[in-house]
């Protein structure tokens, strides 16, 4: 069972995947009073104030939508949402917009934000039949795309990566940083999961491709996953010791790497030298776990 308790792992609605294929579902819930819809600019949602902004859909009818999404149903109420065709053009929408990495609402909320910020970036980049390039017709309530050349039908994909601390025998963490961050950010390893490979191969393969760190197979051990649609990708969990500690780093990927004690990520944090993901992140929450409770920035 997941242990980590993970903010982008949280859902309080049904998804009532059963009524996606009903004929007119989503014109037929927009004519619903009760209905709430939920608005998607880009990577973004609408906000009220500091919660995710929910409106009847007579209130967003005015807005230019490039695709409603059937998110769900919660406590007799259905949820959709409307992503905006421009994403560049300012709506006539008194809202501020915010991302998945600074919103922080109940449960139903995030989830159906996580829901509909996934489907609005897998429709962005699936416009067309990967096998004759005509145009597809978006279908059962967001979740296929269908080409009426061809027939097919095109379902939303989810990347797996695996993202895991990894210690050594003096339960040191191994933290890096990414070529393209800032100076001072560091955080755990990670890496998408290649074809024909399993979750904890790739935990051993992503640790010795990075920083040359041989990992005890047997050690891995799962975590808990959430969803990270930026653009299409589930991050699974992980912990795991490693049998080596000379770091040599993938030069082109990993700027720095380095082992840490508890009290060196402390310290560091404190004196801001050390920047932590954010806390919508799974790896802020293997961060703490392994430091053994919450690190204030």
């Amino acid at each position: 069972m997941p242990v980590l308790d993970l903010p982008l792992a949280r859902a309080a609605h049904y998804r009532a995947a059963h009524r996606r294929a009903e004929a007119g579902l989503v014109g037929d819930l927009l004519k619903e009073l009760g209905t709430r819809v939920l608005v998607v600019r880009g990577n973004r949602a609408a906000m009220a104030g500091q919660r995710v902004a929910l409106f009847a859909p007579d209130d967003v009818a005015h807005l230019a939508v490039g695709t409603h999404l059937f998110l769900g149903e919660a406590d007799g109420v259905a949820y959709l949402a409307a992503v905006l065709a421009d994403t560049e053009a300012e709506p006539e929408l008194d809202v501020d917009w915010a991302g998945l990495r600074t919103i922080d609402e109940p449960d139903l909320a995030q989830g159906l934000v996580v829901e509909a910020i996934a489907l609005a970036q897998w429709h962005a980049v699936h416009t067309h039949c990967p096998r004759c390039g005509t145009r597809t017709e978006v279908t059962q309530g967001g979740w296929v795309r269908h080409c009426p050349a061809d027939g097919t039908n095109q379902f939303p994909r989810t990347d797996p990566a695996v993202i895991m601390a990894i210690t050594d025998a003096d339960d040191r963490l191994l933290l890096a940083r990414g070529t393209q961050w800032a100076p001072g950010r560091r955080s755990v390893l990670a890496g998408f999961v290649e074809p024909g490979e399993g979750l904890e191969q790739a935990v051993v393969r992503e640790t010795m491709e990075e920083v040359d760190v041989v990992v005890d197979p047997d050690s891995v051990e799962y975590r808990g996953s959430q969803s990270w649609p930026l653009p299409a990708s589930l991050m699974l969990g992980f912990r795991a010791r490693a049998s080596t500690t000379r770091l040599v780093r993938q030069e082109d990927e990993i700027a720095e790497a380095d082992w840490f004690t508890r009290d060196e990520v402390a310290t560091a944090v404190a004196d801001g030298e050390l920047g932590l993901p954010g806390r919508a992140s799974i790896a802020r929450s293997l961060i703490e776990e392994w430091y053994g409770g919450r690190l204030e920035d």
